[in-house]
């Protein structure tokens, strides 16, 4: 286990927000986190982390930053039909993605490059391409903060629904995940119907494979999403809203272009980033806090920005967007204080 003081946290945070944790704790396995959690003071602010991919730090954390090093990928039980695969919280979640491809598991691979580690898409429902973590999630392993001891919990137990978790509700701060667990398939299922998959693979005189759909999505991405090596973001900042289906018809009265994906009878998903577009802030900033000129869903650290920035901006956004559009719009980031 590794323990520093006045840690910076800059490489743990996909923001690039240059703060510190007042202590910052790594572990790589299952009873080094026990013996830590046993002996802790529970009055001290804890927050477990992963990549930072969905975090943004106002501040500097005054608390413990635990950061998890479970690495591997076991195989725990298989048919002829499918897999479970457990994979250590600490992994990060596209080596996993690749790993699933390269052995021909289908399941996964809408899910490419998404940034964050295996932990993190237990907890936020990752998703992409009509695919969301909960679709392969079989089992997820934690341990309890406040007496240290391991629990599993069912995928219908994670009570699942859009970039929602049990673990971001009701045990919020109350479990830490160590593994999880996959279940994939070995015959081919693929999902091409949403975004431009299917065309792409069509344009690019491709058959659909693993592979194939993998690279598409990696190119796709990579053409909307910068980097936050070289600009500092969380990925897509909020959440694309749920509207019922005579708000849905109200607003495609008044904006027949608009994109939109039946949920269910009543539930219809509107892409934030649309809206935004819509509300002309691609592209735009206030002071070192901007919007992504290729994707207005992703808001960017355009150099020096401190959280408060980025909050600023976001509620101007969200303001913009309830005026025109009559929509709640609401982050996908935590912010942390």
């Amino acid at each position: 286990m590794k323990e520093y003081t006045d840690y910076p946290i800059l490489k743990y945070n996909t923001f690039g927000m240059d703060v510190k944790a007042s202590r910052f704790v790594e572990y790589s396995s299952i009873d080094e986190l026990r013996a830590f959690l046993l002996s802790v003071d529970k009055n001290q602010p804890l927050l477990h982390i992963g990549g930072g991919s969905n975090l943004l730090f106002i501040s500097d954390f005054r608390g413990i930053i635990l950061h998890s090093a479970i690495k591997g990928f076991t195989v725990e039980d298989e048919t002829d039909e499918w897999i479970d695969i457990k994979a250590g919280a600490g992994e990060v979640w596209d080596d996993f993605v690749e790993y699933s491809v390269s052995h021909g598991w289908y399941g996964a691979e809408n899910l490419s490059i998404i940034p964050g580690e295996v932990g993190a898409s237990a907890v936020q429902n990752i998703g992409a391409y009509g695919v969301e973590a909960k679709d392969i999630i079989y089992k997820v392993h934690t341990v309890c903060v406040a007496d240290a001891s391991e629990r599993v919990f069912s995928n219908e137990e994670c009570t699942y629904s859009y970039r929602e978790s049990i673990f971001k509700g009701e045990l919020k701060g109350r479990y830490v995940v160590t593994h999880v667990t996959y279940r994939l398939s070995k015959l081919p299922c693929y999902h091409l119907s949403y975004g431009n998959i299917s065309s792409e693979l069509e344009r690019r005189g491709l058959e659909p494979s693993l592979q194939n759909v993998r690279n598409v999505i990696i190119d796709v991405r990579r053409s909307k999403l910068p980097e936050p090596s070289e600009l500092g973001n969380a990925g897509s900042f909020f959440m694309n809203p749920m509207v019922t289906v005579s708000k849905y018809n109200e607003l495609s009265s008044l904006y027949p272009d608009m994109p939109h994906y039946p949920i269910d009878d009543n539930t219809v998903k509107i892409p934030a980033g649309w809206m935004i577009d819509r509300c002309g802030w691609k592209g735009r900033n206030i002071g070192p806090a901007g919007v992504y000129q290729k994707q207005a869903l992703v808001l960017v650290n355009l150099g020096g920005a401190t959280g408060r920035d980025i909050t600023n901006l976001a509620d101007e956004i969200i303001k913009s967007v309830k005026d025109k559009f009559g929509v709640e719009i609401r982050p996908e980031v935590n912010y942390i204080y």
